[in-house]
């Protein structure tokens, strides 16, 4: 068993080189091997929003707080809620983040792959992000 206490993982900003805005992290579980469980605590400033990116396991979020908006290729954009929960399947390019007005906080859940638990592709330009 491994308990880690409140403020014993700090805040980190997400690179710029996946998110556009200003983007906080808190860490929950990064379960160890063999176990490829990873947890974050994810906050998204009004306008923030990661770059277009793929899961090779899928993900799931569940929003904490705010309002935010969530795409997959292909597919209308959507609100997301506090409450909702998001199965994003392996493979599906999407991108998600606060809406342009409100912050938004959610749980990301996704088993990583060695290090990586993600693939990071092209920013949402401001014309597609905003587009309904």
């Amino acid at each position: 068993m491994k308990i880690i206490r409140n403020g014993e993982a700090p805040s980190v900003q997400a690179p710029a080189q996946n998110f556009t805005g200003t983007v906080w992290q808190n860490p929950i579980m990064r379960a160890e091997d063999p176990a490829r469980v990873n947890s974050v605590n994810v906050t998204f400033m009004p306008g923030a929003r990661t770059n277009w990116h793929h899961h090779p396991y899928g993900q799931t979020l569940h929003v904490t707080a705010g309002l935010g908006w969530f795409q997959t290729e292909g597919e209308a954009r959507i609100e997301i809620r506090p409450g909702d929960s998001i199965w994003i399947p392996p493979g599906e390019k999407h991108w998600h983040g606060a809406t342009d007005t409100m912050m938004m906080s959610h749980i990301a859940i996704q088993e990583r792959e060695g290090e990586g638990h993600a693939t990071w592709l092209e920013p949402v330009s401001d014309k597609d992000y905003l587009a309904q």
